[in-house]
């Protein structure tokens, strides 16, 4: 997802922006917390932008585990992701976390969709290497990297069994700001667990749902995304994936999220594993080449058709080669229905380069269409 519209394998609609650093996709997160009765309803965002200076500490560690301690124990197992996105002219900044001493690194998926190029380098021994996406899942925001050429890299483990309660004070580490170097850190406490927010890429009306969330006070910045929570005794309980942009939601308090280590760890386990499912895709990306937003075709005495409007297309890309055109709607492809931007993405995703489909569309006239398409290589994520 990105600002506004969701690209689907290509670049932005319109002229490209003039390249800026850094901005990846700018997401409201919609956080519904169920307090007896009531339902309070925050709205936090969250995008690689730039960086502020810390604010005041939350509430400190234990002095038997002081923070310091704790960030020298994680930081050499921890690396800087960058991530051009070539089709948008924009760089999106990150964290990841270092799995293996040969180079698998877990990251969240948001950190590099849209990646035509990714380069890592290691907090540990300040080499940076390209990266390539092994795999993501994108309604679990993680995605797994594997550096080239790495060896014996610092690690860091997944506490999948760590227990997480409400009160434990806990520390945050990342590339705060996309500034590189030693990671920022960052401490506060556990406020709430087992919690759901709903990521949106506004104007889109694009949405996925992210659950069991562990949610804290931690005043995480842009750049921090896929980088650890660190328990009391410096386990890793979890993969911050959402912050305040800036800090300033509509309540006025630190609001953040991460997800848990035991649900990342398996999930970026099956992508290693190179295990493909609904929900994880293993490999380069398909690309078909438009830019889409989620409406349908209205005729004069005819129902809605719904689909995924087209809002540009990329020359030279199979969506150009089949005809569509801005304002076609995408309804199938490859037999399965599309029914929205989101559908369209999630089909998308069953699909790899040179792969090919029969591709279905409506145009304003409400005239069916149809092509066989090649998929080529494209954006990860």
């Amino acid at each position: 997802m990105h600002d506004g519209i969701l690209t689907v394998g290509t670049d932005q609609a319109g002229p490209p922006p003039a390249p800026q650093r850094p901005h990846h996709r700018v997401l409201a997160i919609v956080a519904v917390l169920a307090v007896v009765a009531a339902v309070l309803v925050t709205v936090v965002v969250y995008s690689a932008v730039h960086r502020p200076a810390r604010p005041a500490a939350a509430p400190a560690f234990p002095s038997a585990s002081p923070a310091s301690s704790l960030a020298a124990r994680v930081d050499p197992a921890l690396v800087d992701v960058t991530a051009t996105l070539g089709y948008q002219q924009v760089i999106s900044s990150g964290t990841g976390m270092v799995l293996t001493p040969s180079g698998r690194v877990i990251t969240n998926n948001h950190v590099i969709e849209g990646a035509t190029s990714v380069t890592v380098t290691d907090v540990g021994n300040h080499r940076s290497y390209i990266a390539a996406v092994v795999g993501y899942d994108q309604g679990q925001d993680i995605a797994v990297l594997q550096l080239a050429g790495a060896s014996g890299l610092k690690t860091v483990s997944l506490s999948a069994a760590a227990a997480v309660a409400v009160g434990e004070k806990v520390l945050a580490l990342g590339n705060a700001g996309g500034q590189g170097g030693i990671p920022a850190a960052a401490t506060g406490t556990i406020t709430a667990v087992g919690q759901s927010i709903t990521a949106t890429d506004q104007a889109a009306s694009i949405s996925e749902q992210l659950t069991g969330l562990i949610q804290t006070n931690v005043p995480l910045q842009p750049g921090d995304s896929g980088g650890p929570l660190v328990g009391p005794a410096g386990q890793v309980i979890g993969m911050n994936t959402a912050a305040s942009s800036q800090f300033q939601i509509s309540s006025g308090a630190a609001r953040a999220f991460a997800i848990p280590a035991s649900q990342a760890a398996p999930i970026a386990a099956s992508i290693a594993a190179g295990k493909a499912s609904a929900a994880v895709h293993i490999g380069a990306t398909a690309f078909l080449g438009v830019q889409v937003v989620s409406y349908g075709v209205q005729v004069p005495g005819q129902p809605a058709i719904a689909g995924a409007g087209v809002a540009g297309i990329t020359p030279g890309t199979a969506a150009a080669s089949a005809g569509l055109e801005p304002g076609d709607v995408i309804v199938s492809i490859g037999g399965h229905a599309v029914t929205s931007a989101m559908s369209l993405r999630s089909v998308m995703d069953t699909y790899h380069p040179g792969d090919t489909a029969r591709l279905r569309w409506v145009d304003q006239a409400g005239q069916a269409h149809a092509a066989t398409i090649i998929f080529a290589a494209g954006p990860a994520g």
